[in-house]
């Protein structure tokens, strides 16, 4: 179609709005942090630390002391109601730190001391603690009763275990230190049933198997082969 100078047509106006749209979209899509999914017992066993704790208070710091780095971060004051792992390194945890940029993984939390968050995170060579949105981060009252108990010890051991995600049948274990995580398959999400109820759980013989963690008083582990 011919266009006129200084003009455009309304046909190619609009595709080129459309295209210039989509462009904007894969931008934001590359842009985006992306996680890989992993089962609760799976990010506690991948963190160097995990704590109890209420946000105290928030403020925007430089991520270095690099002039050239204008990258930022979210230093959130904290106050430590418990810690569950980390004790060889941390004996109290004052702040964490997060990117201040949600497209490379930083955490929004409320910073009111009054709710209470489970916090996992890495800690760092300076010994600053690192958390984003791949670890496992949760208001504390969203845990099941299960997943609270697990973090003292259960879920620890079995870091030497392996859990698989199951997205489509057929899926079987293909190791026997190897537990099947089928929330997508059963619930279509992630973060179901089992995540919330479940643990896997290195027996004496080196296999790993499920177990669920019963209501208080907590009675025997239960061998659950197919949850």
């Amino acid at each position: 179609l011919p266009i006129v100078q200084g003009s455009m047509n309304p046909v190619h106006s609009t595709l080129l709005s459309s295209v210039l749209l989509f462009t904007l979209r894969i931008q934001e899509l590359v842009e985006a942090c992306s996680c890989a999914p992993a089962h609760p017992q799976q990010l506690i066993c991948d963190s160097a630390l995990v704590i109890r704790a209420k946000i105290s208070s928030e403020k925007v710091v430089p991520a270095s002391d690099d002039p050239l780095n204008t990258h930022k971060m979210i230093r959130y004051e904290i106050k430590q109601i418990k810690m569950f792992k980390g004790f060889e390194k941390l004996k109290d945890v004052q702040y964490v730190y997060t990117p201040f940029d949600s497209s490379l993984c930083g955490v929004k939390l409320e910073a009111n001391n009054k709710k209470q968050y489970l916090l996992t995170g890495q800690i760092l060579n300076d010994g600053k603690v690192l958390i984003h949105l791949c670890n496992y981060i949760e208001p504390w009252d969203d845990l099941s009763l299960s997943q609270k108990k697990s973090l003292n010890q259960r879920y620890q051991m079995g870091c030497g275990c392996k859990i698989t995600t199951c997205y489509m049948v057929p899926c079987s274990i293909t190791t026997p230190n190897e537990c099947l995580w089928t929330d997508w398959l059963i619930e279509r999400k992630l973060y179901g049933h089992q995540a919330k109820h479940y643990a896997c759980i290195k027996r004496s013989d080196g296999t790993c198997s499920w177990y669920r963690g019963g209501p208080p008083p907590e009675k025997e582990f239960t061998d659950i082969s197919e949850p």
